[in-house]
């Protein structure tokens, strides 16, 4: 089974919550860059010290501290078998520096990557946003339509009141898509292109998702 996953799709498409359900089905870590360097800025590493450096100054860490940051990562012992990488990467420039990255480990792409492009349209997409609530406690996502908490708006989990982000308005939802398309959209042709693209209709409840990326995911053993 090719055991580099690469999530694609916007924001609000349901990336992350399907991301943590495929870690735990495969055992394999699920990798978030903006964990990592917020891992590295506050263990103080040297890359840590470099990418607080630019985001003090309201500055994008240059992709080569990054790509620095997942290499080191990705050697670990538990990513042997594989891992998914999560908001990485996110332009053409940072698809070929997860190329070079690779050519220190044992996987290659085009063997053993595996890319899912959440397909969702725009108008549902913002209807999604629009109806996000998050804890702020304990990190758990609902979303008022598909996903609603049992109790509205108090979390299942640790019962604190459920909030709405800033940025999960109408207005931001757009400029974000907006965003998304000019710098990310072309990396479904960059992996199309590399033939490890498949396709995923984010579109339905979240346990219909699940069930097809578990089948689309098997087809690949």
């Amino acid at each position: 089974m090719k055991k580099v996953f690469i999530f694609l799709g916007p924001p609000g498409s349901g990336k992350g919550t399907q991301t943590s359900r495929l870690s735990d089905k495969l055992s394999i870590p699920h990798i978030d860059t903006g964990s990592l360097l917020r891992k590295s800025i506050q263990d103080a590493t040297e890359q840590g010290l470099i990418a607080k450096s630019f985001i003090d100054k309201g500055q994008l860490v240059p992709i080569s501290v990054v790509s620095e940051v997942i290499k080191e990562r990705i050697s670990k012992e538990d990513c042997k078998d594989g891992f998914i990488l999560d908001g990485f990467p996110r332009s053409i420039e940072q698809a070929d520096a997860l190329n070079n990255i690779m050519t220190v480990t044992k996987f290659n792409l085009k063997d053993n990557g595996l890319a899912i492009y959440f397909d969702i349209k725009t108008d549902a997409l913002i209807h999604r946003l629009v109806n996000r609530r998050s804890c702020p406690k304990c990190g758990t996502i609902y979303n008022l339509v598909s996903n609603p908490p049992k109790i509205m708006d108090y979390c299942d989990i640790c019962d604190t009141k459920l909030i709405t982000r800033d940025d999960d308005n109408e207005e931001t939802a757009l400029l974000r898509f907006k965003t998304y398309e000019k710098e990310t959209a072309p990396l479904y042709d960059y992996y199309k292109q590399m033939g490890i693209l498949k396709e995923l209709d984010a579109d339905k409840p979240i346990g219909e998702i699940w069930e097809n990326l578990k089948e689309l995911v098997l087809d690949e053993k």
